[in-house]
């Protein structure tokens, strides 16, 4: 039999890191699915998103052995600062490496220029996670676009195999990398545990709703804050947000219209949530919503399907035809489309909402990652 393939995966963030949310869930799942088939190895930074300290309890720049079956590198800035990745690399000699970000210094740029410079000799797999989105390239425009110039100038993409995990993405990358060595669509795998459909009580005329989300930009709480000021006061509504506070000048902005909303509406910031605790949280409300302007996945949103929530996002994300398996709704970002179905869910009763809701929770079962996709990444690496 012949040996394992290995497949080093590079990510600016890693479990027990929760902060920066989708991609921390996309690796996990990833390691989860595969672990099996490859031999993985995984480096990562020592700290979560905006942390100063490293995790606690945790050995840093030291090899540690995780279940399911792989092995991970916390690393300390030292070692980042300095060559200590690439010798890292260099000890570990991967088949392939696995980048999951586009603009991290450490964890893409870096690893880039030493295979441009001959010094890396694995293949490398990029998963733009959503960031070449025209919702994401709106921000810091000039950066980035500059990043994927010099990329396209030293010749970088057509030694690369792109992932794309949607047809827009796929799109994306053709069209800011149009000499792209292979664009493979596929999907992220999904988490695949059982979750237990539960009811929560549900009276006409109220609406409890969560968001789950990095207050950034990008994710539009902004706009949803807006349409709140305009509801009528026979409804009475409650959001709660949880989230890691990445913009500090956009949440003053959400603040001021936070202070300016009538009392029938009450919004309040819970903090960032530990992944462990997303399914806990999301069954104590009637509507997860999310107005972003672009996701290339949306782990939140599938977990809230999966926890038996109703979604309200944007039609900007691959959820789409929501409304006609009863499982929510995928709006254009319009102010008055928002508007009444907000108004249409807080009418609902008992019996309507939990029909909704048992659907909502079915589709999610359904959109669990297959088998088949797990033989699909085979190929990506194979």
């Amino acid at each position: 039999m012949s040996p394992k393939k290995k497949i080093l995966l590079l990510t600016d963030w890693y479990e027990p890191g929760y902060k920066a949310g989708g991609p921390i869930q996309s690796c996990k799942n990833f390691v989860s699915a595969l672990h099996d088939v490859f031999e993985l190895v995984l480096i990562t930074s020592d700290r979560d998103q905006g942390d100063t300290g490293p995790y606690p309890g945790i050995v840093t720049d030291t090899w540690i052995r995780r279940e399911p079956g792989f092995r991970i590198y916390y690393a300390g800035p030292a070692t980042l600062r300095s060559n200590g990745l690439k010798r890292l690399i260099a000890s570990e000699a991967p088949d392939y490496i696995y980048l999951n970000s586009m603009y991290s210094f450490q964890f893409t740029i870096l690893p880039l220029w030493w295979k441009k410079r001959k010094q890396i000799g694995a293949g490398i797999v990029i998963a733009p996670r959503g960031m070449l989105h025209e919702g994401a390239m709106g921000f810091k425009s000039g950066k980035k676009r500059l990043f994927i110039r010099m990329l396209n100038t030293l010749g970088l993409p057509r030694q690369l195999t792109f992932q794309a995990t949607d047809e827009q993405e796929s799109r994306d990358i053709i069209r800011y990398f149009p000499s792209a060595g292979k664009v493979q669509l596929l999907p992220n795998f999904t988490r695949n545990e059982e979750v237990g459909w539960k009811s929560v009580e549900k009276k006409p005329g109220r609406l409890d709703c969560v968001f789950i989300s990095r207050l950034a930009p990008k994710k539009n709480l902004l706009f949803l804050l807006n349409i709140l000021q305009t509801l009528p006061d026979t409804l009475g509504l409650r959001l709660d947000l949880y989230g890691e506070l990445e913009d500090s000048d956009y949440w003053e902005k959400c603040k001021a219209v936070i202070a300016r909303l009538p009392s029938h509406v009450s919004v309040d910031w819970k903090g960032p949530i530990s992944n462990d605790k997303v399914t806990a949280t999301l069954q104590q409300y009637h509507v997860f919503v999310l107005p972003t302007l672009g996701e290339n996945f949306g782990h939140a949103i599938f977990e809230a399907l999966l926890a038996g929530k109703p979604v309200l996002i944007s039609d900007k994300t691959p959820w789409l035809g929501l409304e006609q398996q009863q499982a929510g709704f995928d709006l254009p970002l319009q102010p008055r489309w928002f508007e009444q179905t907000l108004l249409r869910l807080a009418d609902m009763d008992q019996t309507t909402y939990d029909h909704w809701s048992a659907a909502a929770f079915e589709y999610g079962r359904k959109k669990r990652s297959s088998d088949e996709l797990k033989e699909k990444y085979k190929e990506l690496f194979l």
